[in-house]
């Protein structure tokens, strides 16, 4: 890894990492390249980027420690909003150079994806984005099937939040770095697909592959719950006497963030042939 993109990528982990977090650095010319006109980031190809994405562990290590400091306020999306808040620290992290977030869920007025963030996880090496193009002679005829990325460490326990995009800092001698192909098989392919689009709700596609770490069962009860009830469960009811004083620091965080789809159905917009970028090494 070239020695800008090593430290750049440091510095970003610091301010992340230890809250759940881990990032990826790619070019957005590889992303640009899987995508029509229409998808494309409005940056030279050369233009450094960083995948975020969050593992099992931001549940306690950023989520609640959120909730308990923002619990007075009314929150439209606690995940969402946690989220804005962690990545807008890694601009402040970085005040020499000028820095742009694009999180999961933000869309274009026409509604169309801001990124499209399985692909984007793809060519930065983090998860594979399996798709039913990846699976020779399908059995579904005519039913539409999403894909959907697994990661080679937590299989599908964690979630893409967004990508940073570093404007004016190009890196056209950085190397791609293919993802792990971790469900090789054709049978493990239909198990997966199937699992993501038919029966999403019981967790099981998340172990595609066998998982260095899971949901916690009160993160699973807590994203099972309806979010009204969300605060209750843990003990964070806003009505509560024990509430602490909201921190300054969190203010900002009050937007309202809009998901205009169920991610899983993000790829309604396009699924795109992935294919990672031939590397010139080995």
């Amino acid at each position: 890894m070239e020695p800008q993109v090593a430290e750049l990528k440091q510095k970003i982990e610091d301010t992340l990492c230890p809250f759940g977090f881990e990032v990826y650095p790619f070019q957005v010319a590889w992303y640009n390249a899987l995508l029509p006109q229409a998808f494309h980031l409005p940056l030279p190809g050369p233009t450094l980027a960083f995948l975020v994405l969050s593992t099992p562990s931001m549940f306690d290590r950023a989520l609640k420690p959120f909730l308990q400091s923002c619990h007075l306020q009314s929150l439209t999306d606690p995940v969402d909003q946690c989220v804005a808040y962690h990545l807008g620290r890694v601009r402040e992290s970085l005040p020499e150079l000028q820095v742009e977030v694009i999180a999961d869920y933000e869309v274009h007025p026409n509604r169309r994806p801001k990124i499209l963030a399985q692909t984007a996880a793809h060519v930065a090496g983090a998860a594979y984005y399996y798709q039913r193009r990846d699976v020779e002679a399908d059995p579904w005829g005519t039913q539409h099937i999403a894909g959907v990325c697994i990661h080679p460490r937590f299989g599908g326990w964690f979630a893409i939040r967004g990508v940073v995009l570093l404007p004016g800092t190009e890196v056209p001698d950085l190397l791609p770095t293919k993802p792990l192909d971790c469900v090789p098989t054709r049978t493990d392919r239909i198990t997966l697909l199937e699992g993501f689009n038919f029966h999403w709700r019981d967790w099981t596609y998340r172990d595609a592959v066998t998982p260095q770490e899971r949901y916690s069962e009160e993160q699973k009860a807590y994203f099972s719950t309806p979010p009204a009830q969300r605060l209750a469960l843990l003990g964070l009811d806003q009505s509560s006497e024990e509430a602490t004083s909201v921190s300054t620091q969190l203010l900002f965080t009050t937007f309202i963030p809009k998901k205009p789809q169920n991610p899983r159905r993000a790829s309604s917009w396009l699924n795109p042939r992935v294919s990672p970028p031939a590397s010139p090494g080995p």
